[in-house]
């Protein structure tokens, strides 16, 4: 019977770096958008507040 020699500080490097992973993939579904997305939604959302005030009525 042999054993493997396992290096601890590496097998404790690994798991710390599969549990960063598992956080990361988290926040990613949480808040991850794309530049382009980002821009296009804030583009949209100027757009209908222009296309709003236009509708406005001066006293």
């Amino acid at each position: 019977m042999t054993a493997d020699i396992v290096n601890l500080r590496r097998f404790k490097k690994s798991k710390e770096r599969e549990a960063d992973a598992k956080t990361a993939d988290a926040n990613r579904l949480a808040f991850g958008r794309t530049k382009a997305e980002r821009q296009k939604s804030e583009a949209v959302q100027t757009l209908e507040s222009k296309r709003l005030d236009g509708h406005k009525l001066e006293d």
